[in-house]
C-alpha cells in the first residue's frame, strides 16, 4: 500500500471518527431555540400576558386556583400536594398526578393520555375540567372581557383581535408562556460538551448504565430524556378501569391500552411524587421499579416491551439515580406576579 493511500485512509478513519462522535453527543445537547408555530410566535408581549394569565386565580369559577396551582416553579412545575393526585375545586382530587410542563415546548402530545398536539389546545382544558378550574369558556371569557387592562394587553400582544378576548387567543398567550419553561443548563450538559469534572464518576457510570445495561432510553432518549411516545409500565395488574385505561380512553387501539406518556427526566429531582398515579416519591424506588419489570411482573396487558427485569445490582441503581441528578439545572429565573390587571 503507498504512502499516500495509507495517509488518505487515515484521514477518512479520523474524520468519520469525529463525524460519529459529533452524532453522538449532538442529540444530548440543548437546542438553541423553542419551537413554535407560525401562526403564535413567541413574543416579549405575549410571554408577559400569557404569564399574568397563567398565575391568575380569576381564571377559575372560584377565584382560587390559576394554572400555577398545579404547575407552580417553586415545585418544580408541579405541585407536591401530599396527595399523589392534582388537587382543584373545592378540594376535588383529579385523576393523575400533576404533570410537570418544563420543556412541553418540544413534546408532540399533551397531557398523560396525549389527547391533544398542541399546547394552545391545552391551555383551555384544565380551566372546564370540574375537578380542577370548574369553569366554562362562555362564563370565562364575558369575565375577562370586563377587565379593561387585559383587554388592552391582548390588542398590544394580538393586534388583530382588536382587544377582543376570544377563546383563541387566550389559549395563544397561556401557551405562548408555556412554551418558554424551559429546561437550563444542568451539570450533564456541561459533562456532555467536554466538562470532564462537571459530574461524578458514578454519574458518569451512570449515564453508560443508563444507555446499555439498563436500556433507559429505549423510552428516555435523547436532549429532553423522552422518546415522545407512551408505555404501560406495569403499574397496575388486572382489568384497567377509568383513567387508568391512559391513551385508550382516546381511541380503543389495542396498543393504546394502559398507556402513558414518557415523562422528560430534565428536573426530575424537583417533580417528585413520580409516575402519571404519584404513587412514588423516591426516584431510586421509580427506578428499580422501571427496571426491574414493573411493579406487577405477571398479569398485566400491554405492558411495554422495554419494561423487564434488567438484572441490575443496587449499586448499578445507586450510580443511575446519581446521573439522573446531573439532569438538575437551576431554577428559571422568574419573576411571579404580584398584581393582576384591573
Amino acid at each position: 500500500m503507498s504512502f499516500k493511500l495509507k495517509n488518505y485512509l487515515l484521514i477518512i478513519s479520523l474524520l468519520t471518527t469525529s463525524l460519529y462522535a459529533t452524532e453522538g453527543i449532538s442529540k444530548w445537547l440543548r437546542p438553541a431555540e423553542i419551537p413554535q408555530p407560525k401562526d403564535n410566535k413567541i413574543t416579549p408581549d405575549r410571554v408577559r400576558l400569557g404569564k399574568l394569565l397563567f398565575f391568575d386565580e380569576r381564571l377559575s369559577s372560584s377565584n382560587k386556583i390559576s394554572c400555577a396551582t398545579c404547575h407552580h416553579p417553586s415545585n418544580g412545575w408541579s405541585d407536591k400536594h401530599p396527595t399523589p393526585k392534582a388537587i382543584g375545586h373545592n378540594g376535588a382530587m383529579g385523576d393523575f398526578n400533576s404533570p410537570v410542563i418544563l420543556n412541553t415546548a418540544y413534546q408532540n402530545r399533551q397531557f398523560w393520555n396525549g389527547r391533544v398536539k398542541t399546547l394552545e389546545q391545552q391551555a383551555s382544558g384544565p380551566m372546564e375540567a370540574r375537578v380542577e378550574m370548574n369553569i366554562s369558556l362562555k362564563d370565562l371569557i364575558p369575565k375577562l372581557n370586563k377587565i379593561n387592562a387585559y383587554k388592552l394587553l391582548f390588542k398590544i400582544a394580538y393586534p388583530k383581535s382588536d382587544g377582543v378576548i376570544t377563546t383563541e387567543y387566550l389559549s395563544k398567550a397561556i401557551a405562548t408562556f408555556e412554551r418558554t419553561i424551559v429546561s437550563t443548563e444542568a451539570p450533564f450538559d456541561k459533562y456532555i460538551k467536554g466538562d470532564e469534572n462537571a459530574i461524578s464518576k458514578d454519574a458518569k457510570d451512570g449515564f453508560e448504565l443508563f444507555k446499555s445495561k439498563a436500556k433507559c432510553i429505549d423510552c428516555h432518549d435523547g436532549f429532553n430524556f423522552s422518546d415522545g411516545s407512551f408505555h404501560n409500565i406495569g403499574l397496575n395488574a388486572g382489568e384497567l378501569k377509568a383513567y387508568q385505561l391512559g391513551r385508550y380512553n382516546v381511541k380503543k387501539r389495542d396498543a393504546w391500552y394502559g398507556v402513558m406518556k414518557t415523562p422528560t427526566l430534565r428536573d426530575v429531582t424537583k417533580s417528585y411524587p413520580y409516575f402519571h398515579d404519584g404513587s412514588v416519591e423516591s426516584l431510586k424506588e421509580a427506578t428499580e421499579i422501571c427496571s426491574s419489570g414493573g411493579r406487577y411482573k405477571e398479569g398485566v396487558r400491554n405492558k411495554s416491551l422495554s419494561i423487564v427485569d434488567r438484572d441490575l445490582t443496587p449499586s448499578e441503581v445507586d450510580k443511575i439515580v446519581e446521573f439522573m441528578k446531573s439532569l438538575t439545572g437551576a431554577d428559571i429565573q422568574l419573576e411571579i406576579p404580584k398584581k393582576f390587571p384591573q
